[in-house]
């Protein structure tokens, strides 16, 4: 079998990426540099204390944004090809195609289903509220400047069979060239079946390639964090010189849009995990509150899992089969609070940005969110890489993640820790679904 060795060496290789990001107290340093951004845009915005003239400030910004420019094009480079290793990975793990069948007949859509309701939260939220209708309307030439060249590929004028003919990516090189992501996310799960079903020793080689895409891309993801602190500073600097103070207030409305799509979230785990898993909130929260905390603490649901398959074993009484199959798929694929995150940050960057979406472009864009979510790998930082390649795909300008980059770690620990409830609320329910139908 292919799953037991790729499982470890994956989990070294991501635990080795993992410690070396926490190692460096980049949250801090973020942190650091969104102030240090956000007190010398006061200093240099015209609507602060305007030492220098417009024309100067804006040349100075376009510098001092320089290292978070460099830092969005790192992650946009190696996005694609770990989204497509990634989940081609978490499929090859998930067990042998016998057990996969048996069990994943019910995970699978679970996961994929919560995933969908979680996403649809994040937009419905953030087209209530609509944080970034906050910004004044001096945003609007700089947003017609800076999506002059973009814009969602629109399909309203396609039959309903012709949209779903064009998800299949006829062309996966193109798809991929072309940032498609429900594409490329379709075809990396079409790869990763493939290659469960077929011999283990022709199966090889396309497991270990997997693995060094993915280990290489967290490489460079690794170095392009080193910027971060000064992409962040940058890009902060930039946002208040060119879109004033009001992108402060926008800034708390989106925490505050988020941060109540999770609490939503975990009050429907809670509400799962009593009706179908038999569990009373307060009970369940005490038996996974250490992983929670670990989760809140680290910001990644794969340094957790082992914790997590403990909890779920001695705290939760699931049997071994079951909560070692569903946890690590559920790192994997069952990213509801992430995908939460990005739904928001989407909307909420399109809002600033004056980007307008069809029915059929929000149809869309919930889709290649979930997808997005199933395909981002459960280490920091990630998440804000897998969302510049959303934006490009709806006429936002990557440069925007700037804006949110700054409390994006706060955000980051909160998400994750709904990721990790998610996985636990899944294993019980999936327990109590096991025990009922094949005891």
């Amino acid at each position: 079998m292919l799953a037991p060795m790729a499982f470890s060496r994956r989990e070294q290789s991501l635990s080795q990426s993992i410690g070396a990001l926490i190692a460096q107290h980049l949250w801090a340093k973020i942190l650091l540099g969104m102030v240090l951004g956000t007190l010398t845009g006061l200093v240099l915005s015209p609507g602060g204390l305007a030492l220098l003239e417009n024309d100067t400030v804006l040349m100075a910004a376009e510098w001092i944004a320089l290292p978070g420019v460099i830092f969005l094009e790192m992650l946009k480079m190696v996005v694609i090809p770990l989204i497509i290793c990634s989940i081609a990975l978490g499929i090859l793990t998930s067990g042998s195609p016998h057990q996969l069948k048996r069990m994943g007949a019910f995970i699978v859509p679970y996961f994929i289903i919560t995933s969908f309701v979680a996403v649809g939260i994040g937009l419905a939220i953030t087209l209530i509220i609509q944080p970034g209708h906050t910004v004044g309307t001096g945003i609007d030439t700089l947003a017609a400047a800076m999506t002059a060249d973009g814009g969602i590929k629109t399909f309203d004028d396609l039959t309903v069979p012709q949209r779903i003919v064009n998800l299949i990516p006829s062309n996966f090189v193109e798809a991929a060239m072309q940032t498609d992501m429900l594409k490329v996310v379709i075809g990396a799960i079409f790869l990763g079946v493939a290659a469960l079903t077929i011999p283990r020793e022709i199966a090889k080689p396309f497991e270990d390639l997997c693995l060094f895409g993915q280990v290489a891309a967290m490489k460079i993801i690794s170095w392009a964090m080193a910027l971060a602190p000064y992409a962040v500073f940058g890009l902060m600097v930039d946002a208040m010189v060119r879109l004033g103070f009001d992108i402060l207030t926008a800034i708390g409305w989106y925490m505050g849009c988020v941060l109540l799509g999770l609490v939503i979230i975990l009050g429907l785990y809670l509400f799962g995990a009593a009706v179908f898993g038999h569990r009373p909130p307060f009970e369940f929260l005490r038996a996974i509150r250490d992983v929670q905390l670990l989760a809140f603490s680290t910001s990644s649901s794969a340094a957790v899992m082992p914790l997590s398959i403990r909890a779920a074993e001695e705290n939760l009484g699931v049997s071994e089969d079951i909560s070692r199959f569903v946890i690590p798929v559920g790192t994997t694929i069952n990213m509801d609070g992430t995908g939460l995150y990005q739904a928001v940050a989407a909307v909420f960057l399109c809002q600033i940005f004056k980007v307008d979406l069809s029915f059929t472009e929000m149809i869309l864009l919930l889709c290649t969110t979930v997808g997005a979510s199933i395909g981002t790998p459960a280490t920091p930082g990630v998440g804000i890489a897998v969302l510049a390649t959303i934006l490009s795909g709806i006429g936002v300008p990557p440069a925007g993640i700037g804006i949110i980059f700054g409390v994006d770690r706060i955000l980051d620990m909160c998400r994750t820790t709904i990721n990790v409830t998610g996985d636990l609320t899944a294993v019980v329910i999936m327990d109590k679904w096991m025990k009922k139908n094949f005891a």
